[in-house]
């Protein structure tokens, strides 16, 4: 099973939380959510956004943005916050209030990554070099192990195919195991890419505060990577 679903939402409620936390009004709100994540995205596209946390209570709406590069959204003195906030209150009538979360370590964000794999791709670089370099900077910080699955009409190939690239461990299959997952598209020439990426960042001991989304210090136990297995040898 743990290869099969998303490994998130096989995760969900047990070391995962919510992207949306509010509750009632489902239609509305889900819509809302949909339109808010889907402005962000195309507002901020050169901000690198890994994901978007909306909480919502009776008055206000709480935005939270995830970014390695939240110098340009916040802007100089604050003035692009305002103006996104402004900005945004066509989608919704309550007060909005803007929280932004750096990330430290890009190469741990499955989000990130898959971007920047799709972005060298759309660019016409080669998606070997680009792979490569995603794997080995995971691993200089520290990641257990990753995996990348691409498929579509790689080098312009008539025949579409899949190749997957794997460093260290991805235990799909142990729920404690904190593995950051995400799958794009690389819009090309040749028709549309998919990736896939898997970040093991360790393994999580004890409770966990689903709805404290940053602030929470993780408890990993490390294990020792030994010799790391490849499906296909990265040249």
């Amino acid at each position: 099973m743990g290869h099969k679903v998303n490994t998130l939402s096989n995760r969900l409620g047990l070391i995962v939380g919510w992207q949306s936390l509010w509750y009632s009004h489902y239609p509305e709100r889900i819509k809302e959510d949909f339109k808010i994540r889907k402005y962000l995205e195309n507002r901020l596209s050169k901000a690198n956004i890994s994901r978007i946390y909306i909480e919502r209570s009776l008055n206000r709406v709480i935005i939270t943005i995830s970014s390695s590069r939240p110098s340009i959204i916040i802007g100089k003195g604050g003035s692009e916050i305002d103006k996104l906030k402004k900005e945004l209150n066509i989608f919704t009538y309550q007060t909005i209030q803007i929280n932004i979360f750096e990330i430290k370590k890009p190469e741990l964000d499955a989000v990130l990554v898959s971007k920047s794999i799709a972005s060298q791709l759309e660019n016409r670089g080669s998606y070997k070099k680009a792979i490569k370099i995603c794997i080995s900077a995971a691993l200089q910080v520290n990641a257990e192990g990753i995996k990348i699955k691409i498929s579509g009409r790689l080098n312009g190939a008539e025949m579409a195919r899949k190749e997957t690239y794997k460093e260290g461990r991805i235990p799909l299959s142990t729920f404690r195991a904190d593995i950051d997952y995400h799958m794009t598209e690389a819009h090309t020439n040749y028709g549309i890419i998919g990736i896939k990426v898997w970040i093991m960042k360790g393994e999580i001991y004890g409770k966990k505060n689903l709805f404290n989304i940053f602030q929470l210090k993780k408890k990993y136990k490390k294990k020792k990577v030994g010799s790391l297995s490849k499906r296909n040898k990265l040249k």
